[in-house]
Formats: C-alpha cells, sequence, structure tokens
C-alpha cells in the first residue's frame, strides 16, 4: 500500500481512493476476465486486433497497481481454449502482441519485483511463444513480490480434467491405483495454480455476466465485480473502485452474519449456536 500511495500524486482522485482502502482487508488474490477489446475496437470503426493492441496498457496499469497494492496474486484470463476457434489472423495477432508484451514489459516486472507464471495447455502454444514466455519466466523466478499468472489456452474444466488425470498417472505409477481416494484437497493440490491461494475478488470487464469457464474450481466462494468498462478503458481508478467494492462485502463462506458487537470479519454458522440455542 505505501508503494501505491508514494507514486500517486496527493491529492488526485486515484490518491484518495487508495488511502480509503483497509491495507488489512486486501484481496489477497485478484482475477479478471480482461473483456471487451473487440468492442472497443468496433465502437471506434476499427479491425479487432486494434482493440488487442490497446488492451496492453491496462495490462501494465494493473499488473503494477496490484503490486504496489500489496495484493499477492493477480490471475489474468489471456487466452482460453476457445479462443483458437478465431480467425486465424487475430489468434497470430494475440501471439505478437502477448510476445510484445513480455520483451517491453519485463523491465517493469523486475522493477516491482512480480514473478510470472503461466496457467493453462502450454505445450499447444507456438514455439516461439512458449520460448518468450520460458525466458520472462526464468529472468523473473526469484523474484519475491506478487504473483503474476497469465492463463493462456486455459479452461476450467480442462484444468480440472488435467488435474484429475495428473493423479490418476501418478497413483498408476506408485502402484497405488486400487487404494486412491479422491477428495477436494487432492484435486485443489493437483491444480495449475495449486501454489496460489484461491481468488477472494473475480472482476469481469465489458459488463457480460458470464464466468467464461474460468478458474471455475477456484472461485467457489470468489466475490464477483463486473463492470460495463471495456478493458482497453480499464484504469488504476477502475481497479481501486474493484477493490473497494470488495471491502464493503460480508464474506460468509457458508456461514451467517456476525451479530452486532462483534469484530468485522467475524462469520458464525449453525454449530456456532447450539449452545445458545440449548439455553433459550
Amino acid at each position: 500500500m505505501k508503494a501505491l500511495l508514494e507514486s500517486l500524486r496527493p491529492g488526485d482522485k486515484d490518491s484518495e481512493l487508495a488511502r480509503a482502502i483497509d491495507p488489512a482487508r486486501l484481496p489477497e488474490h485478484i482475477a479478471i476476465i480482461m473483456d471487451g477489446n473487440g468492442r472497443w475496437a468496433g465502437r471506434r470503426f476499427l479491425p479487432r486486433v486494434a482493440g488487442h493492441k490497446a488492451g496492453v496498457a491496462p495490462v501494465r496499469v494493473t499488473a503494477e497497481t496490484c503490486a504496489r497494492l500489496g495484493v499477492k496474486v493477480l490471475t489474468l484470463f489471456a487466452f482460453s481454449v476457445e479462443n483458437w476457434k478465431r480467425p486465424r489472423h487475430e489468434v497470430e495477432t494475440l501471439w505478437r502482441l502477448l510476445r510484445y508484451y513480455l520483451k517491453q514489459e519485463l523491465p517493469t516486472l523486475q522493477k516491482n519485483d512480480i514473478r510470472l507464471q503461466v496457467i493453462g495447455r502450454v505445450d499447444a502454444l507456438p514455439l516461439e511463444v512458449r520460448r518468450e514466455l520460458d525466458a520472462t519466466i526464468d529472468a523473473t523466478f526469484s523474484n519475491r513480490g506478487m504473483v503474476l499468472n497469465l492463463a493462456i489456452n486455459y479452461g476450467g474444466r480442462a484444468e480440472i480434467v488435467d488435474a484429475v488425470n495428473s493423479i490418476l498417472d501418478m497413483a498408476r505409477l506408485d502402484g497405488s491405483i486400487h487404494t486412491l481416494k479422491m477428495d477436494e484437497d487432492l484435486i485443489a493440490t493437483s491444480l495449475y495454480t495449486a501454489s496460489c491461494p484461491d481468488p477472494d475478488l473475480l472482476i469481469r470487464t465489458s459488463g457480460e455476466m458470464r464466468i467464461s469457464n474460468f478458474l471455475l474450481w477456484q472461485i467457489a466462494y470468489a466475490e464477483l465485480y463486473v463492470t460495463e468498462t471495456l478493458w482497453p478503458d480499464f484504469t488504476r481508478t477502475d481497479l481501486l473502485l474493484a477493490v473497494l467494492e470488495y471491502q464493503k462485502r460480508d464474506r460468509r463462506y457458508g456461514g451467517l452474519s456476525a451479530p452486532r458487537g462483534l469484530p468485522a470479519g467475524v462469520t458464525i454458522n449453525e454449530e456456532s449456536l447450539q449452545p445458545a440455542l440449548r439455553e433459550s
């Protein structure tokens, strides 16, 4: 938080928004569905690829702001397993933009101590893209600040399938297939994001009310925030407003809200109420 405040001009809108954020209640993990590039371009009578190019700058601002704010993990949905259905020239443009981003933004990643990770079926990506990703991952491996997950050739269903198949393959190798017991913990530790906490806040731009096969397992208790803003227009202000809205939410994880007088963030469930119910 201090790093963000020091980078902002005192008295401007972003500075005031940042000061209103409670640093003790920050989301550990923010996930974003970056939607609206095509519509942004269409409204300006430009080709779709112009929208993708315009969407690079908000990635930089968002990653840098989250890192300075103190967010531990940021996951960006960059390319889905379904996106291969798009026109070939558009897909190839996306790969060129990704390689450009990785080269141009490495100094920003290093400056903000950000470690890059990739989640998805990376083996299916073009060789030159994999090489650029590997080079950036290696270059930021020792960074100890925020983790930036790029979800590339990613699908939530595909991730769960891959996790289950990985568990089965391991059980066959060590001879425990007949005694294997599948449970939530085992699956969770086999997901692409096993090293990260589950998202606390899921942001979707462009106003669409869909999850779009993104982090299906991990967002079970995430707070959802949808903004009409198209991704190329997404600014630091939009991000800070999303975090402030998140901090207004009552996160119960299936329990009940705390009665008045209990500390903020405390939840109760039916089991904890039993003594009081018996006394009444």
